[in-house]
């Protein structure tokens, strides 16, 4: 990841920890990984090697994919967040009325 959107995206996991309420530290690494450390949790977030993800997410050693940022922010927010509830959207192609 490039230095300058590795910093954008440094700023959103502390803005987005600080829209939360949630207690957490973001700290780059020395591979270009994000770290966060909060809530007794260790998350690492970095760019994926598979084809399919954009990221990686680690929490405590436990690696996931993601396809999106908004995908590493929902998994992060789980690991630190113990009251967040999930919400899962679901698109279809369907009429607005059903006639």
């Amino acid at each position: 990841m490039s230095a300058a959107a590795n910093e954008l995206v440094h700023e959103l996991l502390v803005e987005s920890l600080a829209a939360w309420r949630v207690t957490g530290r973001v700290a780059p690494a020395a591979d270009g990984a994000l770290s966060i450390a909060g809530a007794r949790k260790d998350i690492r977030i970095e760019r994926a090697t598979h084809a399919i993800f954009r990221w990686t997410v680690a929490v405590d050693g436990r690696k996931r994919g993601a396809i999106s940022l908004t995908a590493v922010l929902r998994q992060v927010r789980e690991a630190l967040d113990p009251s967040y509830a999930r919400h899962r959207v679901r698109i279809a192609v369907t009429p607005l009325v059903p006639s």
